[in-house]
């Protein structure tokens, strides 16, 4: 009986605890010899696997779950480069990612190579400069491969090497202890666990919306790792800070002391400017204006925080043009009194210029064959994960770069296909998740267009046993009769092991998947839609092309829009209604002065700003379905107002009822509301529309657009900024250089964001100081602190 129980124990910790011990990427892949294959049920099995390895050290292991493919790796994402490969997922022991030491560090398995006075360290197993007596053969399992630093018999100093310097035999090295909480650099990479701020205040915890409400969500921003509650630097602050648990200080600092056992990280230095250009060590010290530089030691003629004490690894040399802060591109303070700051003319590392940057042309709304020639603007995954900038290498290194590339058009963090792939991708922003699919349909796997009824009824929720030849979401709960792969080959039935055994996936082990015959199914949840295992013997399994089963729904035009990273005041012309909510509120004189959002085919949401002029519901006309000001189109529809509600005191928000339902089609339908009280993400990127003024630099008379992104209140209310405007109720959006923003003429129009494939109602145009002035971003009415008042004002109205 004890026998049985120790033998049950042990089985619970194997597969409950073994996965504790890896860090898991999806989508990567490492190409490495030696290397051990195995085939195993589950990714729990492949763990022991690598966890009794005899052949090698194991370091990672790669698991290709529908292959129940296992294989076993002595490199890892430290020492060999990572590719991309679908469906696989790369575990690698955190153990050996570890750059710290416990204790003496005899257990130290990280990549330092250096010795405390800056010396190189010898390979393990070479003679020169000098002839080791300790060796891989005399210590096998002290892991003392390459030149990294260990401690294989114990020394009390800690890990060590024999240098390349014939002087000087061996030396400790300078590792941090891993007990010690300190920050590097300006505190970007800390991960410690102080929970507290500067002044004794505990920090609320980053996945509360309580008592402070905040654009920094963890799931949104995985790269930041804002866990717990504790202190970490997200947005360029001088050092990690938190929102605290009082109710009436917002944020406060962490006073976390710098490491001192450890250098400063030097990142590579480069005279161009990659991604956002935080690495740009060049001399450029002139604006795109051409204002010198102020020297970043000087706090005159303006004061500020952005010192080298603060940012010690920013390189703020003199007065050369750098990003301390995560901007989106080097900058500087100027020497003019009358500018506080400008961004500055850094070449690019082979992608288009940063500043003064192009607006994107516009983009298809499909792709053709493989989409190799894809050139349309979305930057969004099949998952709804944002794009890594193709010049960053973070979160992920990679290879695919517009110098490695050039025919690619690799734009910012724009989808593309570089490398022949199947379809349009990119590099996500989650660390967790290497690369993913983009959210792109083929052209020629969309359904034929047909005219949508003129007053359709709500869509029915889906079935669980849905039968129909179209799936819903991700497929999981398809059930049609499709039965070949995207490539036109026959399915395998699911109960079959020929041509390809698997244990995973049969109607035994997934009894309500609908796995009885060889029907696509999606009985992983794969995000990617419905698969099969097929029959040619080459190609174990393949996605199937099923249509999606979506009607007309809110937030979802039927004309794809451009969403271009132009700007209303400049005029970027939209598509013709391929922004179908947006009103035009006028005048009984039907004269354009406001906009609006149809939120339903009763219901006009606006700000109250724009109802000064008159209480009385006659005074105004909406016109619905218009591209023009001269709304000469065919589709337009106008309706007399018959009942104003205004939104709560202080607030800049009202409900305009029509005085008859709005006939909804495929130029006429409402944004989607936000959940009641969701905030959006810092640096989501969001669109404004209208027919607002452009401060005559031409597109009068058309519907613009612009897209920017999110700023969080947080950075907003900087005295820089908007210093305190902004309230809880409302938030901020805009590109801080300017040149990017709504105006007059814009108040009271839609502020919507996407996300999994729709648009969404953030915010109505509220104000903002100026029309797009550096530093000065809009102001909008966050609409999901009103979902309540909203529900409740149409529901007794």
């Amino acid at each position: 009986m004890e026998v049985h129980k120790a033998v049950l124990l042990l089985c619970l910790f194997r597969f409950t605890d073994v996965l504790e011990a890896y860090i898991k990427t999806d989508g990567a892949w490492i190409v490495k010899l030696p290397r051990s294959q195995y085939t195993v049920k589950t990714v729990e099995d492949c763990a022991v696997k690598c966890n009794i390895e005899t052949s090698f050290t194991c370091r990672s292991f790669l698991y290709i779950e529908k292959d129940q493919d296992c294989v076993t790796l002595p490199a890892n994402s430290k020492t060999d480069q990572i590719l991309r490969r679908m469906s696989a997922a790369l575990y690698e022991k955190k153990e050996y990612l570890l750059e710290c030491v416990n204790g003496i560090g005899t257990d130290y398995r990280g990549t330092k190579s250096k010795t405390k006075s800056g010396k190189t360290c010898q390979r393990w197993e070479e003679k020169f400069p000098h002839v080791p007596n300790i060796t891989p053969k005399t210590h096998p399992k002290a892991d003392l491969e390459s030149n990294f630093c260990r401690n294989p018999e114990g020394d009390k100093g800690g890990p060590w090497c024999y240098t390349t310097d014939q002087e000087k035999r061996w030396e400790h090295c300078d590792i941090q202890d891993c007990t010690e909480d300190c920050m590097q650099c300006s505190g970007e990479n800390y991960r410690g666990k102080i929970s507290t701020t500067a002044s004794g205040l505990t920090c609320q915890r980053w996945d509360s919306q309580k008592p402070h409400n905040h654009g920094y969500i963890p799931s949104v921003l995985p790269d930041k790792f804002l866990e717990e509650n504790y202190c970490r630097n997200p947005d360029g602050e001088p050092k990690p800070w938190c929102f605290t648990t009082s109710p009436s200080i917002r944020w406060e600092s962490c006073s976390i002391p710098r490491c001192t056992t450890v250098s400063p990280t030097i990142v590579q230095e480069l005279t161009c400017a990659s991604g956002e250009g935080s690495s740009y060590r060049g001399t450029i010290a002139v604006t795109v204006s051409g204002k010198t530089c102020q020297e970043w030691s000087s706090q005159s003629p303006h004061k500020h925080s952005n010192t080298p004490e603060n940012y010690p690894c920013k390189g703020l040399d003199k007065n050369y043009c750098r990003n301390p802060d995560n901007e989106r591109s080097p900058w500087c303070h100027t020497t003019d009194p009358e500018t506080r700051w400008e961004y500055c003319s850094v070449p690019s590392c082979g992608d288009q210029p940063i500043p003064g940057e192009p607006v994107i042309p516009e983009g298809e709304e499909c792709y053709e064959g493989d989409g190799s020639s894809y050139r349309g603007a979305m930057s969004e995954t099949i998952s709804g994960k944002k794009c890594q900038f193709w010049t960053s290498m973070e979160p992920h290194q990679h290879s695919k770069t517009p110098q490695n590339f050039p025919a690619a058009d690799l734009r910012r963090n724009l989808c593309r296909n570089p490398d022949g792939d199947q379809a349009p991708w990119c590099y996500t922003t989650d660390p967790t998740v290497r690369w993913e699919y983009c959210n792109i349909e083929r052209c020629d796997s969309k359904p034929g267009t047909q005219e949508p009824p003129t007053n359709p009824e709500p869509a029915a929720s889906p079935s669980t046993s849905q039968e129909t030849d179209c799936k819903v979401g991700n497929g999981a709960t398809y059930r049609g009769p499709t039965s070949t792969t995207i490539m036109g080959v026959t399915c395998q039935a699911w109960s079959s092991m020929t041509p390809h055994p698997h244990l995973s996936f049969n109607p035994e082990t997934h009894p309500d998947k609908g796995l009885e015959s060889n029907q696509c199914r999606n009985p992983d949840n794969d995000v990617n839609g419905p698969w099969c295992y097929t029959t040619d013997p080459n190609k174990k399994w393949d996605y199937c092309q099923i249509p999606d089963c979506d009607g007309l729904k809110c937030g979802q035009p039927a004309v794809k829009p451009k969403r271009c990273f132009g700007r209303i005041v400049g005029g970027c012309i939209s598509k013709a209604h391929s922004w179908p909510w947006q009103i035009s509120l006028r005048t009984r004189g039907k004269i354009h002065f406001c906009g609006g959002t149809l939120i339903n085919a009763h219901w006009v949401l606006t700000a109250a700003h724009c109802l000064e002029r008159s209480e009385s519901p006659s005074a105004y006309k909406i016109l619905l379905g218009i591209h023009t000001e001269r709304a000469t189109e065919s589709s337009k529809q106008e309706r007399d107002v018959s009942k104003i509600i205004k939104g709560p005191a202080g607030t800049d928000i009202a409900l305009l009822k029509l005085d008859r339902p709005a006939l909804l089609n495929d130029k006429v339908l409402p944004a989607c509301l936000p959940d009641k009280d969701y905030i959006v993400p810092s640096d989501t990127e969001c669109y404004v529309t209208g027919w607002g003024e452009t401060e005559g630099t031409g597109g009068e008379g058309f519907l613009k657009e612009t897209g920017f992104p999110v700023i969080e209140n947080k950075v907003c209310n900087r005295p820089s900024f908007l210093n305190g405007l902004v309230k809880e109720h409302q938030m901020c959006a805009g590109n801080i250089e300017g040149g990017t923003d709504s105006c007059e003429g814009d108040s009271g129009g839609p502020l919507v964001c996407f996300s999994q494939n729709t648009f969404v109602l953030q915010g109505v145009t509220s104000w903002g100081l100026g029309c797009a002035k550096a530093m000065k971003p809009g102001v909008y009415t966050r609409v999901s602190k009103f979902i309540n008042w909203i529900e409740q004002s149409m529901k007794e109205n």
